[in-house]
């Protein structure tokens, strides 16, 4: 394998970047997504800047299989069963929808797109990438429901968006298009690619069970995407799939998979993988600006514009036409957004991103026949000018939607967290009692626990049930600053140890991370 040092230079520098950006994101708040586009898109017009091509066979095998894993992983079964309508709507509907109109429109608009090119360009702009528009409205409080319906969509629609590209891909380079051959490889490649995912998940689960070794499980659970993806590119069916259905099966079963060492590793490991891959994959999609132009030879700038207008103004008019269609059909998704706001909200948070990128630069140079893959060269300008008019356009635009339509949290994590407090907190004095009868149970240990207990039970009832825990709450704050100074200290003193010879490197560590578990536990 040969490195080449310029690559590997280039590579370093745009982490650097990357990760400059997103150090200034929350101080600019600015998505760090939409931060990260636009400073590849400054880096991409400096002169001399080396053009930095993204590789789709990178995105598709090497970066694509863990980020779909890991947003399965982490998205809550419940939430997905809950509003499974809403979410199937948008991601089988509004992609099949889009596809078609967009073909539409490009066919009948922009010079040089055969039928089978403009379905192309429909079936890549239609995924969504929900990173911008989820952490916009994470960031702003915005109902649960409507936070859900945006990721499950975006878990789903990913599928759906590269099946029909490979289908109307497969149109171009044979000439040939049969409906019902299209049909059926649809609900094969669905049906096959969630039986890969699911067989996936369940070897791993029973890999995993016999398993008690965090770094083992830590890096079994990081290639798990790959178990899914790959095989099920190679048979043929849904890759995409395979990864969120082994994602969505392992994340129902890991309590019974991992012990506490592994979830607090496991999660920290997982939080830094998602957001370099992210950061990179945004920086670098800035950067394709001066590999599209260059594609685009000698075509007049007034009527590239045009095109880029029409083209995405379609995709965000079909997302809202299709959004307040469904949502007043009876039967259907009016019972899962609550009102027209919900509805403005969700037509407005479909940012196309990375995948759609990806897909259009995947194209074949040539057709079956020899030619010229027709259109290519337009297909990935307005693929490129969907993604900017999308992701920067409504994602810089969205926190203002989101304030004028006057969407506010519903409080229902917070909640549901309570009592789940409340009810652990109540097993365990429980237990406590059961267990105060044993001779190894000290009379002063259990009363130290019981007030422990008893005063979260407290905290959290105060709060949600009696809706005045002002007391409560300056106990809590006075108890944690305490707490806090007396582990500075504790800290200062460990400090002074390691630098004056007296302990190890390796106790300095083992006592550090009980200090930096004890503050975090403080936040509870």
């Amino acid at each position: 394998m040969h490195l080449d040092l310029q690559d590997g230079i280039v590579a370093l520098g745009l982490l650097g970047a990357a990760a400059a950006m997103l150090a200034v994101a929350p101080a600019l708040r600015i998505p760090y997504p939409i931060l990260l586009v636009l400073g590849g898109l400054a880096i991409g017009v400096i002169p001399g800047m080396p053009n930095v091509e993204l590789q789709p066979e990178l995105v598709f095998f090497g970066v694509l299989p863990p980020l779909l894993y890991s947003a399965a992983f982490f998205t809550s079964l419940r939430d997905l069963r809950v509003n499974m309508r809403p979410i199937g709507l948008l991601a089988v509907g509004l992609v099949l929808m889009t596809t078609v109109g967009v073909a539409l429109v490009a066919h009948t608009f922009v010079d040089g797109l055969t039928w089978p090119s403009a379905f192309v360009l429909g079936a890549i702009v239609s995924p969504t990438d929900p990173i911008a528009a989820t952490a916009i409205a994470r960031r702003l409080g915005v109902p649960r429901k409507l936070v859900t319906i945006v990721e499950g969509e975006s878990l789903v629609n990913d599928g759906t968006g590269l099946v029909l590209y490979r289908v109307a891909v497969a149109a171009v380079l044979t000439g040939s298009f049969s409906a019902l051959h299209t049909g059926g490889l649809f609900v094969v490649s669905v049906l096959g690619g969630v039986a890969v995912g699911l067989a996936v998940g369940w070897i791993v689960r029973q890999a995993r069970r016999r398993l008690d070794n965090p770094p083992a499980e830590i890096t079994i659970s990081l290639l798990t995407g790959y178990f899914a993806f790959i095989p099920a590119e190679l048979l043929g069916v849904s890759a995409v799939l395979a990864a969120v259905s082994a994602g969505i099966y392992l994340g129902w079963h890991t309590p019974e998979l991992t012990s506490s060492r592994v979830r607090l590793q496991g999660v920290g490991v997982w939080e830094i993988v998602q957001y370099l891959l992210n950061a990179l994959l945004f920086v670098v999609v800035g950067l394709q600006l001066p590999v599209v132009v260059d594609a685009l030879g000698d075509v007049a700038v007034v009527t590239l514009l045009g095109y880029a207008a029409l083209v995405s103004l379609t995709v965000i008019v079909l997302r809202f036409a299709w959004v307040f269609a469904v949502l007043h059909a009876p039967k259907l998704i009016a019972r899962r957004v609550s009102n027209w706001r919900g509805a403005v909200f969700l037509s407005w948070a479909g940012m196309r991103g990375v995948l759609s990128l990806a897909a259009a630069l995947a194209l074949p140079l040539e057709t079956d026949a020899g030619a010229p893959f027709p259109g290519r060269d337009l297909i990935l300008f307005l693929t490129f000018s969907v993604i900017l008019a999308t992701l920067v356009g409504q994602g810089l635009t969205l926190p203002l939607v989101i304030r004028v339509l006057g969407l506010e949290d519903d409080g229902i994590d917070d909640r549901e967290e309570a009592e789940a407090r409340i009810r652990t907190a109540e097993a365990a004095i429980v237990r406590l009692d059961a267990l105060e009868r044993e001779e190894w149970v000290r009379e002063d240990t259990a009363s130290r626990m019981r007030g422990l207990y008893g005063f979260r039970t407290e905290r959290f009832r105060a709060r949600f049930e009696d809706g005045d825990d002002g007391a409560v709450e300056l106990r809590s704050q006075d108890y944690q600053r305490l707490r806090r100074e007396l582990l500075d200290a504790e800290r200062q003193a460990l400090g002074d140890l390691r630098r004056s010879g007296a302990i190890s490197n390796e106790v300095w560590i083992r006592i550090g991370r009980d200090l930096d578990l004890e503050d975090q536990r403080l936040d509870i």
